[in-house]
């Protein structure tokens, strides 16, 4: 079974695109949800981040998400440590998911691959991009946040002229339509790549 990673800056529609090939009937992880469920309900990981950010970084047993944004919005040491706590264990969570799944290919959806140099995970890489103003648009409308800091996350992720180099696949999400025909292509191109594979 092949590991496809989905992958796109904030904004781009990674999760739209990936429902778009469970549709497909393709499995899918979301490894950003994964995190934040785990860090709400794993005991190790509550006591950890307690530690790393203090007593503040749960209200009612339920992460405060605000908190430790704010905490690791500007410290990148921070948010690696962070990393380096959760990640593990999203990884072991990953694999036992991994093992219950029955098709030629999953997709693991996961931000920041090539930031943080984790192509070698994958077998194939999906890049989503779209055009920055619709990104923009998209995270107001989600998330309770003002432009400033959409643009800010922006900055501090790998443009994605560097990530296409990188990609096997790009999907552009502008426009739904197309991007279903995109999937599409891209499911068949994934199954004609792994049929190859096999002689």
């Amino acid at each position: 079974m092949k590991i496809i990673g989905l992958t796109g800056g904030v904004g781009s529609g990674k999760t739209t695109v990936a429902n778009f090939f469970a549709e497909l009937g393709i499995p899918i992880y979301i490894a950003d949800q994964e995190a934040k469920r785990l860090m709400n309900t794993s005991k190790v990981l509550h006591k950890k981040l307690k530690v790393l950010f203090g007593e503040k970084a749960f209200i009612d047993d339920g992460l405060n998400r605000p908190f430790i944004a704010s905490k690791i919005f500007n410290d990148k040491n921070l948010l690696e440590q962070m990393n380096a706590i959760v990640h593990p264990k999203v990884g072991k969570h990953f694999k036992k998911w991994l093992k219950k799944q029955h098709s030629e290919y999953v997709i693991k959806e996961a931000a920041i691959i090539f930031e943080q140099q984790m192509e070698s995970h994958y077998d194939l890489i999906v890049l989503v991009t779209a055009d920055r103003t619709e990104r923009i648009k998209r995270v107001l409308l989600r998330d309770q946040t003002n432009k400033d800091a959409i643009e800010a996350i922006i900055g501090h992720q790998l443009p994605d002229t560097d990530k296409i180099k990188k990609a096997d696949f790009v999907i552009s999400n502008n426009e739904l339509n197309a991007t279903k025909v995109q999937v599409l292509k891209t499911h068949k191109a994934i199954l004609q790549t792994i049929t190859n594979s096999k002689f």
